[in-house]
């Protein structure tokens, strides 16, 4: 299969383009500078020039292809509700391609479903009040197209990553501390980027219309272990502050470590035999990557 990937030179796109390649698929993927173009050619994949902002190179890409994958997204913290709205036409912009084609459609979410009392499922409806509207794209299973989410954990990890780890480093770095807020009970899923990518494989070649997979491993890390392996790492203390200082000290991703999120990926992993086997967040902090400088 063709598969035209968005996002391909991005720390979850490229382990994508990677695991296609392996798995013997022809990859197109979207460049916007010269630097991606080069990532995306050495990875063995042809390129296409574009981004997300050129919503006629995004239709060009995916008319040549047999099958898109959209991993891009703009990860600023600072305006996630443009992000969001800028995803929105992204993914707009490949769905009028796709019309009418049963091509197949993966695209990424996240954990947006908040379950109080038990792990969210692939069952469960986005929370509507969150600023990335991805999953508007099943839509588009009434016009024809084979789409299918992802919905990825909040901490997607491993060498390369540039999320929410890397902020919370960074921030932890600059203040002398590390800080989580209140009890730190609330807890995040996690995934390697090694296993979240053969899901996009998998998805693309097995899921049927409007299905929903969990790129999850760990179902929920509480966030004052992930400020603990943090703080260790750096030789500073872990410190509880209230969440409202939280979210001042570390804007979006503060709000983000208040929520309490578990999410299961039991029927992903039935459903497409999927089977995560790299190492978890904590062991994966603590293995020290992330602190090079």
């Amino acid at each position: 299969m063709r598969v035209f990937v968005t996002g391909a030179s991005g720390f979850v796109g490229s382990a994508v383009v990677r695991d296609l390649l392996d798995a013997g698929h022809e990859v197109l993927g979207l460049a916007r500078s010269d630097a991606s173009a080069a990532a995306v050619s050495a990875a063995g994949a042809a390129v296409h020039r574009g981004s997300l902002e050129d919503p006629d190179a995004l239709r060009a890409g995916a008319a040549a292809a047999d099958g898109v994958v959209h991993t891009a997204f703009v990860h600023d913290f600072s305006g996630y509700a443009a992000a969001g709205e800028l995803d929105r036409r992204a993914i707009e912009a490949l769905g009028e391609e796709l019309a009418g084609s049963q091509r197949p459609f993966v695209v990424t979410s996240g954990i947006l479903a908040r379950t109080p009392g038990r792990p969210a499922t692939e069952e469960d409806s986005a929370d509507p009040g969150f600023p990335r509207v991805s999953e508007e794209a099943l839509a588009l299973a009434g016009r024809g197209v084979r789409v299918s989410v992802v919905r990825l954990a909040p901490t997607v990890h491993g060498e390369g990553d540039r999320g929410f780890v890397p902020h919370l480093i960074a921030a932890a770095r600059s203040a002398g501390v590390s800080v989580y807020p209140g009890d730190g009970a609330d807890r995040w899923p996690s995934v390697h980027v090694l296993d979240a990518a053969p899901l996009f494989r998998l998805a693309l070649e097995q899921a049927p219309a409007g299905a929903r997979l969990h790129g999850v491993d760990e179902e929920g890390v509480p966030v004052r272990e992930i400020a603990e392996a943090i703080g260790g790492r750096l030789g500073v203390p872990a410190m509880s502050v209230p969440p409202e200082e939280a979210a001042q000290r570390l804007g979006f991703v503060g709000s983000i470590m208040a929520m309490d999120i578990p999410a299961s990926s039991e029927l992903t992993r039935k459903r497409f035999d999927w089977h995560p086997a790299r190492p978890g967040l904590i062991a994966d902090i603590e293995a020290g990557p992330y602190f090079a400088e």
